[in-house]
This record gives C-alpha cells, structure tokens and sequence, in this order.
C-alpha cells in the first residue's frame, strides 16, 4: 500500500510486495511449529527421556545394523532433516553413522508437514489425520528398508555395543529449555530464511518475463519462462496425475528440490496469478452495460420467478439445511486457506486440477524425493562422500518417483487398466 501510495513503478511492487514481502511473511509462519517441535526436542534430551528411549530401541536398531543411540537422529529428524543428519556425528563407528544419515532424508520434517496439511486441508477433511499418520509411517518404514537393504549390501557388519550412562530424571529449568530452543530456532530460520527469499526472487523473476525477455501482465504466467520450464517437464509426472493443465504442480515439485518450505508458497503465487488472468479474461469478454430497457428487465425479472419460488420451498422441503453443505464447504475452505496463509483461490484451483489419487501420489512424492539441497549438503559434510550423497539423490527420487506412480495406476486400473497395467509392469520389473 506504501509502495502505491508513492508511485511506485509496478516492477518494484511485485519484487518487494510480492517476491520479498511474501517470502518473509512465509518465512514467519514457521516460527511457531518449528518452535515448538525444538521445544519439545529439549524438553526430552533435557530431562533425560531421550537417552533412555535410545537404550529402551537398543534391541530393535540392531535388527537392522545400528545402535540405540541412531533412534536419536530419527526422532530429531521430524523437526529438521539438516539437524537429524549432523546429530549422527555421536555414532563412533563410520559404517553406523553413514547408514543413519541416509535414512534421515526419509523422515517427514516440519516443512513437510506444512504442505500435507494444505492438500488435506482441500481433499481430506473427514480423514486427514491419517492420511498424515500414514505418511509418517511411509517415511519411516522406508528409512528402515533403506537401513536393511545397505546392512546387506554395500553396508555389510553389524552394530557396535552400545554403552551408555544414562542420566538421571529431572525437570528442566524453563530458562534452558528457552535458550536451547532460540538457538535453534534462530539458526533454522536464518538458514532457511535466506534460501526461501532468493528462491522467491528467482521464482518471482521467471515468472514475469517471457522467454524472449519481455515483461508480462499478472494473469499471463503461462507464458513466463517460468510456465515453459513447468510445461517442459510436467510430461514426466503424468503417470502420478499431473495433468498439463496443472503444470505449476511440476513447478513446486522443482522449487522443492531448493527448500520444501517455498513449495506451498510457489504454488500460491502461480495459481494466483493464473486465476488473475482467468477473472481478467472473463471480465473483458463480459458485455458492455447496455442502456435501460424497462420491458426487457421486467421480462427477465418473470422469468427469475420459478428459481425463486423453488428456492423459498426448498426451506419447508429441507429444514436440516442439506442444501447448505456446499456453502459450508466454502467456509471451510476459506478458514483452511487463512490457517495455512494462503489464498483461497489456491486450495480452489487445487481441488479442480488434482484428483484424489493423484494429491496422494503428489504427497508420497514430496514425502521422499529430494528434502532440500541443505540436507543433501549436511549428508556430504558429514559422509565426506561424493558418491553417497549422490546415491542418497536418485535412491530418494526413484523411490519417490516409483511409488507416487504404483499408487495412482493402482489407484485408477479400472479407468485404464492397459496403461496402468503397464506402468505396473514397468515400476515393479
């Protein structure tokens, strides 16, 4: 509004308003959940729960080549996949400590859990909170196969003893649990925030020029470079129900792969601008105001009156207000939108351009590909290997990319069981 008040040129309006302004506002919703979950993390290594629970799944880690102390890096990986991968440095034995920090990408970190909540929030209202559980225990079945499969492979030896003093039970003081959490937060959301910002420039910048480099209006994203990469690439994901017309889904999927926090916050300012330029085209193919017809308008004023009559009965012939879900469902649409900060008409869009199955295949595929290029860097600092970190890069996006499309052919054999019995074909050979 400042920005207008002054003058200000258009193009500075959408970079600081809408690129800047709308990365630091999304930067700012995660304060709070992420907050939390490092608050509840040093509540239970404060007190001493956490070594306890590591001695307690002992017996279980050993099953598949790892000490009780790698439960630890599991648990921490929920809040932040970055932390969760440095955390297996306490693991003396390399072997151990490389297993660990390949099965960190797969469990469902806060940023995750963000854009679970925005597709069950359109698609799952009666039943989101398992779909969410199921996809937590997605993640985490798979980190174990991952652990199993290089226990018996390229991984072979079994884990070290496992010896531990455990500390004694005792409340935290509120003033360390504090300074823990703020030391954490604050490093998170400084790291983080960096990347959300540049990302957002980048994305807002493709998104406004054309590929011959001319600037375009708000509604006109799909012919930005920004809709030729997302059009490019969205023939990939058609096995998993991407459709073309829902090419900025392939977009998100791509700003996931820099930070997973900027998916939901890119695919809000592309479905944005797309239903800007839809209510635009529709405004300019509305007829012109025609000039008062006093026997034209009452015409069409008798000819309302069965639409209202029916309208006025409905109320004796439905007084639970069946009639009124749809209405309802709006309402709640809107509130979700508000909770996730986002726009109404993304979750709108949403819910036309995906399908049931193919929102599910979309979910297990931001579940297990690549978490963000800081976790792919912790993995290399901590590994000092080249070669492992890229193993961690494509066994993430073929097991992401595999299952996303064994579900949603599965899902829709009866509509094309030819097709789909030859995806299934494909993925399981």
């Amino acid at each position: 509004h400042v920005l207008q008040l002054i003058h200000a040129p258009d193009w500075l309006i959408t970079f600081l308003a809408t690129s800047v302004g709308g990365a630091i506002q999304l930067v700012s919703t995660f304060i709070a959940p992420i907050g939390m979950t490092f608050l509840f993390l040093a509540l239970l290594e404060d007190s001493g729960y956490m070594a306890r629970a590591a001695f307690v799944m002992d017996r279980f880690m050993r099953k598949i080549g790892l000490p009780g102390k790698a439960f630890v890096p599991m648990i921490v990986g929920f809040g932040c996949n970055v932390p969760a991968v440095m955390a297996t440095r306490t693991l003396e034995d390399p072997r151990e400590r490389l297993i660990s920090a390949l099965m960190q990408p797969f469990m469902s970190c806060s940023a995750r859990l963000v854009i679970y909540m925005a597709f069950v929030a359109v698609f799952f209202r009666e039943n989101g909170g398992q779909i969410v559980f199921a996809l937590y225990v997605l993640g985490i079945v798979l980190a174990i196969l991952t652990a199993l499969l290089l226990k018996k492979t390229a991984l072979r030896g079994e884990a070290t003893p496992f010896i531990m003093e455990l500390p004694t039970y005792h409340v935290p003081t509120l003033r360390g649990l504090l300074l823990t959490t703020w030391e954490r937060l604050s490093v998170f959301i400084l790291r983080v925030g960096k990347v959300i910002i540049v990302a957002s420039v980048i994305v807002t910048l493709l998104s406004s020029f054309s590929t011959s480099g001319k600037p375009l209006g708000e509604g006109e994203v799909g012919d930005s470079i920004l809709g030729s990469i997302g059009k490019t690439i969205t023939p990939v994901f058609h096995p998993m129900g991407i459709t073309d017309e829902n090419w900025p889904a392939a977009v998100g999927l791509l700003s996931g792969v820099v930070v997973k926090e900027i998916v939901m916050g890119t695919l809000n300012g592309v479905y944005t601008r797309m239903d800007a330029g839809d209510a635009a085209k529709a405004a300019a193919d509305e007829p012109k105001p025609k000039t008062f017809d006093f026997w034209g308008d009452l015409a069409a004023a008798v000819q309302t009156i069965p639409d209202n009559a029916k309208a006025f009965a409905s109320g004796f012939f439905d007084p639970l207000g069946f009639g009124q879900i749809e209405q309802t469902q709006q309402s709640n649409l809107q509130q979700a939108a508000a909770q996730q900060d986002l726009d109404t008409t993304t979750l709108s869009r949403m819910g036309k351009l995906f399908t049931t199955s193919a929102a599910i295949a979309y979910l297990i595929f931001i579940l297990l590909y690549i978490p963000c290029v800081n976790t792919m860097a912790a993995i290399y600092r901590e590994t000092r290997s080249r070669a492992w970190t890229l193993f961690s890069i494509v066994w993430g996006i073929g097991l992401a990319y595999g299952l996303a499309v064994l579900f949603y052919q599965f899902a829709n054999f009866n509509a094309h069981p030819m097709q789909s019995l030859v995806w299934l074909v494909v993925i399981l050979a």
